[in-house]
């Protein structure tokens, strides 16, 4: 039996969407992509004033879910298949877009540069719970017009896995799809085998802004992969409750999808969110907070209930260092949506809500991966009927450190983790050294990166993905790209 959590009985979840097809057919939604609406209206919606408002009718909804495909694969540069995204599969991404980093040396955060994201994607390789790469945090050595195509750029250079991104400008979504174009070679192979998922995210409260409306009908028309992100927050964007921001976020996501599949039936795509509550103490989203967690999963269960793969960010923190508070929000935040069956899992890694990124803490959290990967697995008999032969060796010799059952199935059986997760008497701890949790992570970092191999990536996709990034960088008044050699 595969373990499960559901936070939504079938009435009440039913409840939600119906009350979300409500809104949008009452209140619609803003839409300042003037594609985008003329679209809608095209078939059928209804456009309020001059506003960009639009109401779109409980039809528009449902002939949108039937053409959305209930499973997508995703895969990685070499063209090898990485992902299964539907059913209960779950896969785990690092958190996207952070625009600090913490500094081991210093501990404090600071602005990211090349040299750091090239660490990072050799790390990422090296990380086998984690099933693709994000586009984790923004360089500043690069101007800010191309920030969103180079760190695709870089990922896709140092890093065979398929990669979770997004584009800040409808402009470098055209650089973005060259970039994957350069890996696959055609547009027929990129359909065929995608290696990257956008993040569209709507505007709360129920709203989408030109860049992301534009950016939605982009990729449903190139066949890449989209996951449609609600982000709306509790007690501030959205109602206190968790039930009524899951109308909204649940009404915003749908009018993503009707959008999308309006462009493009059929084209892939994840429902998603990154909703989380509204702290008014600190007055900043609590993204470590249960409540958050409690948001996303209940999210993951109303896109299944509408047939939909699933994505959610979690295994987030919101503390400002390697921490016992990083680990309780992450660890409970990624166990809940793993039990949740949520496709695809982003933010392990992401410090300071959302806003910094930690190599270190991306160690710790692939750990915390691996804990809820195993948990998905839930208890499963392995030779153990009957279990008078196995006791009976046991009472025989005493232990079973070597016997057959014990070797054929430890592995499998039982998680070992790294080595930044320390299992050692405080004798053994003391005798190698005492070290800390964020040294015994930092040495990890340290010996993964050493270790990795480059990408198998071929020459003549390699001189490709530099050719556009080239050209794209001095359209924005770069001269020459910046150094890739990790520091």
């Amino acid at each position: 039996m595969r373990p499960r959590l559901r936070l939504l009985d079938d009435a009440l979840a039913g409840r939600i969407l119906d009350e979300a097809r409500s809104v949008l057919s009452t209140l619609g939604v803003e839409l300042h992509d003037p594609e985008g609406l003329e679209l809608l209206v095209s078939h059928g919606a209804v456009a309020d004033g001059g506003g960009g408002r639009v109401r779109i009718p409980a039809r528009l909804v449902d002939r949108a879910l039937a053409t959305a495909p209930r499973a997508f694969a995703l895969y990685d540069v070499l063209g090898d298949r990485t992902h299964d995204l539907s059913g209960e599969n779950v896969h785990f991404t690092p958190g996207s877009a952070a625009i600090r980093i913490l500094d081991p040396a210093t501990g404090v955060l600071r602005a990211p540069s090349t040299p750091d994201y090239v660490r990072y994607a050799r790390l990422v390789a090296g990380l086998p719970n984690l099933a693709a790469q994000s586009t984790a945090f923004v360089p500043s050595d690069v101007p800010a017009e191309v920030s969103d195509s180079y760190r695709l750029f870089l990922s896709l250079l140092f890093c065979e896995k398929p990669v979770v991104t997004g584009a800040f400008s409808a402009a470098a979504f055209q650089v973005m799809r060259d970039l994957q174009l350069a890996v696959r070679g055609s547009d027929a192979a990129l359909r065929e085998k995608p290696l990257a998922v956008f993040t569209c995210c709507p505007t709360s409260p129920l709203a989408w802004s030109e860049a992301t409306g534009r950016n939605l009908l982009d990729c449903a028309r190139a066949g890449i992969p989209v996951e449609i992100v609600a982000v709306p927050l509790s007690g501030f964007l959205s109602p206190v409750t968790l039930t009524g921001t899951l109308v909204q976020g649940a009404a915003e996501n749908l009018s993503g999808v009707v959008l999308h599949q309006l462009a493009a039936p059929g084209a892939p795509l994840l429902w998603g969110t990154s909703a989380a509550v509204f702290d008014i103490r600190s007055e900043g989203a609590a993204t470590g907070a249960i409540e958050t967690a409690m948001l996303t999963a209940a999210m993951g269960e109303l896109g299944k209930r509408l047939g939909l793969p699933t994505q959610a960010y979690a295994g987030v923190s919101d503390s400002k260092e390697l921490d016992a508070q990083a680990g309780l929000e992450t660890s409970s935040g990624a166990l809940l949506a793993a039990l949740s069956g949520i496709n695809s899992i982003s933010g392990p890694g992401l410090l300071d809500l959302d806003n910094g990124f930690s190599l270190e803490k991306l160690v710790v959290d692939h750990e915390i991966c691996g804990m809820a990967l195993r948990l998905t697995r839930g208890v499963e008999p392995r030779d153990d009927f009957p279990a008078l032969p196995l006791l009976a060796e046991l009472l025989s010799e005493k232990h079973l450190l070597i016997a057959r059952h014990t070797r054929r199935h430890l592995r499998t059986e039982i998680t070992f983790p790294g080595p930044a997760i320390d299992r050692s008497s405080e004798a053994r701890w003391r005798e190698d050294g005492a070290e800390t949790l964020g040294a015994r992570a930092g040495r990890e970092v340290e010996r993964l990166v050493s270790a990795s191999v480059p990408s198998r990536l071929p020459a003549s996709a390699r001189r490709d993905l530099v050719t556009v990034m080239e050209s794209a960088a001095r359209n924005a008044g770069l001269d020459r790209l910046p150094g890739r050699d990790p520091e």
